[in-house]
C-alpha cells in the first residue's frame, strides 16, 4: 500500500528520537536515510489523493474499509508524520550542537525531515507551511554542499526555488495594493538571493562554471535592492576564486576574484574593507601570474598595484617585486619597489625571503618560490558566519627545509645549480643586504643575512670577498658571536657547495680550502656524522693530488667518527688499491659487501640503501680493473652480483666475472683450479636463477633474456669441454648449459645442443658409477643418468621431426646408456626394454656386443640377456657377404666363455651340445678363411682339448675322444704355433684313443 513506506519511516523516526547510544544513532540515521530515499513520488501523490477522496483509506485499512469517517483519521496520521519530521529536524539541530551527530549525519537527517514534510503538505499548503518548506529545503541543500555532496543539493534548492514562487503567488493573491506588493516582493527576494547564491556554490563545486556565473549575475543584479548582501557576495566570490585557484583553474579564478573586487567597491557603506579588497587583488595578481606569466604579466602588475593602493602590505610589495623581476623592469623600478619595504615594520624572515627572491632571480633568471604554496592550506570562508581568512598574504617565505645531512663530493655531494649572469645590476641586491643588518643589529638571526650576502658574492664570482666574510664568521665563532645552529648548518651547505664546484672543476686544492673552512667549526675530538663525510671528501681530494699520507690521516678521522660507514670503507679501499695492497683491498671490499646488505643504523646518517651499496661496489670493481688488480675486481664483482636488482647490470657483472675467473684459471696450476671452477659454476647458476626470475621484470624484455641465455649457455658448454679432464665438473657445466638453453627458442640448433648436454651428463654419471664408489652413491648416479636420458628422449622425439637423422647415433647411445643404468639398478623393466631391442631390424652387431658386455658388468648379471645378444650378433656376422673373421672370433669367444665356464667338469649334455655347435661353427669359418686370428684358433683348440680331457678324467671316453678330436682339427689350422703343441697333443690323443678301445673291450657283445 502507498502509505506503508511512510509508516516505516515514521517508526524509524520515533525509534531514533528515543535513542541515546551514539553507535545506534549512527546506524538508525543511515537506515532512515536509505528508507526515506526509497519513498517514491507516487507514495506522496497517493497520500494526497487519500486526503481528498470522500472516504480515504488509513495506512492499515483495506479498500473495503474506506468511508468518510476514515478521512479525518488519515489526516491525523499524516499530521503525526509531519510532526515527527519537525521533531526530527529540531532533534538533529540539538544533537549536532552537542556533537552527538556529525555534519554528514545532520545532512542526512535534514534530508529525511525535509522529504517527509514535502510529502505530507498536500497540494495547497498555507503560507506558514510554504515558508517552512523554503527554510528546510535551503538548509538541506546547504548541508549537502558543506559536506562536499553538491549534486544532492540541487534537488532541494530547486524545491526551495519553486516554493518561493508559490509563496510569492500566494502573497500577491492576498495583497491589497501596490505597497503590499513591494513588501511581499522584498520579503521573497531575500530568500531568492540565498537560494541563488547556494546554487552558485553548488555549481562551482560541481565544475559547472556557466551555471555558477548565471546564478551569481542574478544575485549581483539584486544587490541594488539588497545592498547589505554585498559583503556576503563579495566574500562568496572570493571563496570561489580561492577554490578554483587551488584547482589550478586560473581563468575561472581570475573571473571570480574580479567579481569579488567589483562587488566589494559597489557600496562603500557595506564594503568588505580595504584590507580584504587588497587581499582579493593580491590573489588575483597571483592567479594571473601563475596562469601565464608572459601573457598576463600586465594584468598581474595592474592588480598588485591596485592592491598596494588599497592597503600597502609587505606581501603585496613582495609580489610586486617578483612580477617586476619577471617583466624585466628597470633597476630603478625594482629598487623603488624594494625601498617600499622600509615603510613597514618587517620581520627578519620577511627580509630574508625578499633577499632570497632577488638572489634566486639573479641565479636562475626566475624565482623558484611557489606563489601557490600558502594558498594550498587556505580554508574557504564560511559565508553564514562571515569568517574572513586571516593573514591571506602572498607566499613570501621559501619553505624549503635545510638538509639535515651534508652530502659527499662526487658521490656524497649536493647538486650545484648552473650559475647565470643576473639580469640586473648587483647594486640592487647589495644595497638591500646592507640595509637589513642596520635594522636588526640585536637579532640572533642576523647571521642569516650574512649567509645570503656570502651566497650573493659567490653567485657573482666574488670569491675573495666571500672568503673574507667566512673568515669573519670563523673569528666570531671563537669570540662569542656564534651563528645559530640552523644558520651554521646552512653555512656548511654553502661551503660544501663551493667545494663541490671546485672538485668538479678538478681544482682539488681550492676545494680543500673550502672544506677546511667547514672543519674550522668542529672542535677537536668531536664525533659527528657530517664530520666523517667532510673528512672523506677531503681524503678524495688528497687522493687526486697524490697525497696519500694526508688522505690516510683524513680517512683515519672519518673512521673515528663513522667506523662502520660504507663510504669510509670505500675510501680505505681506494687507498689500498693505490698502494697495491691486495689483502687490505679485498678486506675492504668484504666489509663493503656486508654493509651493503643492511641499511645504516644511525638516524642522522645518510641512509645506505641498496643502490648506494651496489654503486660503490660497481665503482670498486672498476677501480680494481683500471689498476689491473684482478683478484680484487673478482671479489668486488662477486659482492656486486649478490646485491644487484637490475637484470642487465647483473648479467654484465656475471659476464665480467666469468671472463676474469677463466683467465685466472688458465694461468693457475691444476691443483689450484678447483675453487675457481666452482666459482664459475656459482656464477652460471646465479645467471640461471635470475633469468628465471626476470619474467616478472618489465624493463627486461624477452629479446634481452634470449640474448643473455644464449651467451651463458655457450659459455657453460665451452667450459664443459674445457674441463673434460674433470668429469664431475664437465657434467655440471653441461647440465647448466642445458638449463640455460631452456630460456632460448627451441630451434634445431638449440635442440641439438640440449640433446648433447643431456647425453654427456648421462655418460658422465655412468662413468662415475663405474668407479670405486659406494653402492648408495652408485645408485644415485645411475638414477640421475636415467633422469637425464628420459629428458633427452623427449627432446630427441621433437628433434627427429625437424630433419633426417638416419646416421645419428643418438638412438643407439640412448639404448646403451639406459640398458647400463637399468641393468646395474636391477630394474625390473629391463626385460621390457630388451624386447623392443630384439624386434629392431637394423640393430648393429657392435650394439649387441656392448649390450652383452654390459649385461655381465658388475653389479649387473644377466647371462641370459648376454647370451641372447651374442647369438644375435653371431647371426648378423654370418649374414654378411664377407665375414669379418676377427670380429666373429671375438664374439664367439665371448659366447663360448659364457656357455662353457672354465674348470667345470659336470656339464649337462645339452650345454655341451650347444657349445659343440659353437665350436663347429668356428671350425667352419676357420676352414674357409685364412684371416681367422691364430691366437683365437689356439684358444679354441685349447678349450676343446681341455674339455675332452675333463671328460676323460670322469670316464667319459667317448665324449673325451670327440672333444679331443675337435681340438686336433683346430691344431691342423695353426700356423707357426702348430709345432709347439703337435707332439704333446698327438701323444695324449693316442692315450685317449687307447683308453677308448679298452673301454670298448669291456662292453657286452650285442651279437651274443
Amino acid at each position: 500500500m502507498a502509505g506503508e513506506p511512510l509508516a516505516a519511516v515514521e517508526g524509524l523516526v520515533r525509534e531514533l528520537l528515543r535513542e541515546e547510544a551514539p553507535s545506534r544513532i549512527a546506524a538508525l540515521t543511515e537506515e532512515l536515510f536509505q528508507a526515506a530515499g526509497s519513498i517514491s513520488e507516487e507514495d506522496g501523490s497517493a497520500a494526497e489523493v487519500e486526503l481528498r477522496l470522500p472516504g480515504p483509506m488509513p495506512l492499515s485499512s483495506t479498500p473495503e474499509e474506506m468511508g468518510v469517517p476514515r478521512a479525518s483519521h488519515h489526516r491525523a496520521a499524516l499530521a503525526q508524520v509531519e510532526e515527527g519530521a519537525i521533531s526530527l529536524w529540531n532533534w538533529a539541530v540539538t544533537k549536532h550542537a552537542g556533537s552527538v551527530v556529525n555534519d554528514e549525519q545532520r545532512a542526512k537527517l535534514r534530508f529525511v525531515a525535509c522529504r517527509l514534510v514535502c510529502l505530507c503538505e498536500g497540494s495547497d499548503p498555507p503560507e506558514g507551511t510554504i515558508r517552512r518548506r523554503i527554510l528546510m529545503s535551503m538548509k538541506t541543500g546547504k548541508g549537502w554542499i558543506d559536506i562536499g555532496k553538491a549534486d544532492l543539493a540541487d534537488r532541494f534548492l530547486e524545491i526551495a526555488m519553486s516554493s518561493i514562487e508559490k509563496l510569492y503567488a500566494k502573497l500577491l493573491k492576498g495583497s491589497d495594493g501596490e505597497a503590499d506588493i513591494h513588501v511581499h516582493k522584498a520579503d521573497v527576494e531575500k530568500n531568492l538571493f540565498k537560494v541563488l547564491s547556494y546554487q552558485a556554490e553548488s555549481a562551482v563545486a560541481q565544475g559547472d562554471f556557466q551555471k555558477a556565473v548565471m546564478c551569481m549575475q542574478r544575485c549581483k543584479d539584486m544587490l541594488m535592492k539588497l545592498p547589505k548582501e554585498a559583503c556576503y557576495l563579495s566574500i562568496l566570490c572570493y571563496n570561489f576564486g580561492v577554490e578554483t585557484y587551488e584547482w589550478k583553474r586560473y581563468e575561472e579564478s581570475s573571473f571570480w576574484l574580479s567579481q569579488s573586487y567589483d562587488i566589494g567597491k559597489m557600496d562603500m557603506k557595506y564594503s568588505v574593507g580595504k584590507e580584504m579588497q587588497a587581499k582579493v587583488l593580491r590573489l588575483l595578481a597571483t592567479a594571473y601570474f601563475e596562469w601565464d606569466c608572459n601573457l598576463y604579466l600586465d594584468q598581474a602588475l595592474k592588480a598588485i598595484s591596485l592592491a598596494n593602493q588599497e592597503n600597502l602590505h609587505p606581501a603585496g610589495v613582495f609580489l610586486k617585486v617578483k612580477i617586476l623581476l619577471k617583466s624585466g623592469a628597470s633597476d630603478e623600478d625594482i629598487s623603488s619597489a624594494v625601498a617600499e619595504f622600509l615603510h613597514h615594520e618587517l620581520s627578519l624572515d620577511f627580509c630574508l625571503n625578499t633577499a632570497k627572491l632577488l638572489l634566486e632571480h639573479g641565479r636562475d633568471g626566475d624565482s623558484t618560490t611557489s606563489l601557490g604554496s600558502l594558498f594550498q592550506c587556505l580554508t574557504t570562508l564560511s559565508v553564514k558566519k562571515f569568517f574572513l581568512i586571516s593573514n591571506l598574504n602572498l607566499p613570501w617565505r621559501n619553505l624549503r627545509p635545510f638538509p639535515l645531512v651534508l652530502l659527499l663530493v662526487a658521490w656524497e655531494k649536493r647538486p650545484t645549480p648552473t650559475l647565470l649572469q643576473p639580469p640586473f645590476r648587483e647594486s640592487v641586491v647589495f644595497d638591500f643586504l646592507k640595509s637589513v643588518p642596520e635594522r636588526f643589529e640585536s637579532s640572533p638571526d642576523l647571521g642569516k643575512i650574512t649567509l645570503l650576502h656570502i651566497e650573493f658574492l659567490l653567485q657573482n664570482e666574488r670569491e675573495l670577498l666571500a672568503k673574507q666574510k667566512v673568515e669573519e664568521i670563523i673569528v666570531g665563532h671563537y669570540t662569542g658571536k656564534q651563528l645559530l645552529p640552523e644558520a651554521l648548518n646552512q653555512l656548511h651547505i654553502i661551503l660544501w657547495d663551493r667545494a663541490a664546484k671546485h672538485y668538479e672543476a678538478k681544482s682539488y686544492s681550492e676545494a680543500l680550502h673550502w672544506y677546511n673552512y667547514s672543519v674550522s667549526f668542529y672542535t677537536p675530538g668531536q664525533i659527528d656524522q657530517n664530520l666523517a663525510k667532510l673528512q672523506r671528501n677531503m681524503a678524495s681530494c688528497y687522493l687526486h693530488l697524490k697525497q696519500v699520507d694526508k688522505a690516510k690521516e683524513a680517512i683515519k678521522e672519518a673512521e673515528r667518527c663513522d667506523p662502520n660507514g660504507i663510504f669510509t670503507k670505500f675510501i680505505v679501499y681506494k687507498i689500498a688499491v693505490m698502494e697495491k695492497d691486495t689483502d687490505k683491498a679485498v678486506e675492504a671490499v668484504i666489509e663493503m659487501g656486508k654493509l651493503a646488505e643492511k641499511p645504516s643504523q644511525h638516524e642522522n646518517k645518510l641512509r645506505v640503501d641498496e643502490n648506494t651499496g651496489t654503486n660503490l661496489l660497481s665503482l670498486a670493481a672498476q677501480i680494481a680493473l683500471e689498476n689491473e688488480q684482478q683478484v680484487v675486481a673478482i671479489k668486488a664483482l662477486e659482492y656486486l652480483s649478490e646485491h644487484l636488482q637490475d637484470c642487465r647490470q647483473l648479467f654484465a657483472a656475471l659476464k665480467c666475472l666469468v671472463r676474469l675467473t677463466l683467465s685466472k684459471v688458465m694461468a693457475e696450476n691444476e691443483e689450484k683450479r678447483d675453487e675457481d671452477i666452482n666459482s664459475m659454476l656459482t656464477y652460471l647458476t646465479l645467471a640461471h636463477k635470475r633469468l628465471a626470475e626476470s619474467f616478472t621484470e618489465r624493463k627486461f624484455t624477452g629479446d634481452m633474456r634470449i640474448l643473455e641465455a644464449h651467451w651463458f649457455r655457450k659459455v657453460a658448454w665451452n667450459l664443459a669441454v674445457q674441463f673434460r679432464g674433470c668429469p664431475e665438473k664437465m657434467r655440471d657445466f653441461f647440465l647448466l648449459s642445458f638449463k640455460l638453453s631452456q630460456f632460448c627458442p627451441s630451434d634445431k640448433a638449440v635442440l641439438i645442443a640440449q640433446k648433447t648436454c643431456l647425453l654427456m651428463a648421462a655418460a658422465v654419471d655412468l662413468e662415475m658409477g663405474r668407479q670405486e664408489v659406494t653402492r648408495s652413491e652408485q645408485t644415485e648416479l645411475l638414477t640421475q643418468a636415467l633422469q637425464h636420458l628420459q629428458a633427452c628422449k623427449e627432446i630427441w622425439k621433437v628433434l627427429k621431426l625437424t630433419g633426417d637423422f638416419a646416421k645419428d647415433p643418438t638412438d643407439t647411445l640412448l639404448l646403451l646408456y639406459e640398458f647400463e643404468a637399468r641393468s646395474k639398478l636391477n630394474d625390473p623393466t629391463l626385460h621390457n626394454l630388451m624386447e623392443s631391442v630384439w624386434e629392431q631390424p637394423q640393430i648393429e652387431v657392435k650394439t649387441l656386443e656392448i649390450i652383452a658386455s654390459l649385461a655381465m658388468e658388475s653389479p649387473a648379471r644377466y647371462p641370459v640377456l648376454c647370451k641372447k645378444a651374442l647369438k644375435s650378433a653371431l647371426n648378423l656376422h654370418r649374414k654378411q657377404t664377407v665375414i669379418d673373421a676377427v670380429k666373429f672370433s671375438k664374439c664367439l669367444h665371448s659366447l663360448i666363455n659364457l656357455s662353457l665356464p672354465t674348470g667345470l667338469t659336470d656339464l649337462d649334455a645339452c650345454v655341451l651340445q650347444e657349445v659343440w655347435d659353437y665350436f663347429e661353427d668356428a671350425l667352419s669359418i676357420v676352414s674357409s678363411t685364412d684371416a681367422y686370428p691364430e691366437m683365437e684358433i689356439l684358444w679354441l683348440m685349447t678349450r676343446a682339448w681341455n674339455t675332452g680331457i675333463f671328460q676323460y678324467t670322469v670316464g667319459k671316453y667317448k665324449e673325451a675322444e670327440q672333444w679331443c678330436g675337435l681340438g686336433m682339427h683346430f691344431l691342423n689350422h695353426l700356423g707357426s704355433l702348430k709345432k709347439s703343441y703337435e707332439g704333446h697333443m698327438i701323444g695324449l690323443y693316442s692315450e685317449v684313443l687307447d683308453k677308448l678301445d679298452r673301454a670298448k673291450g669291456f662292453l657286452p657283445n650285442e651279437e651274443e
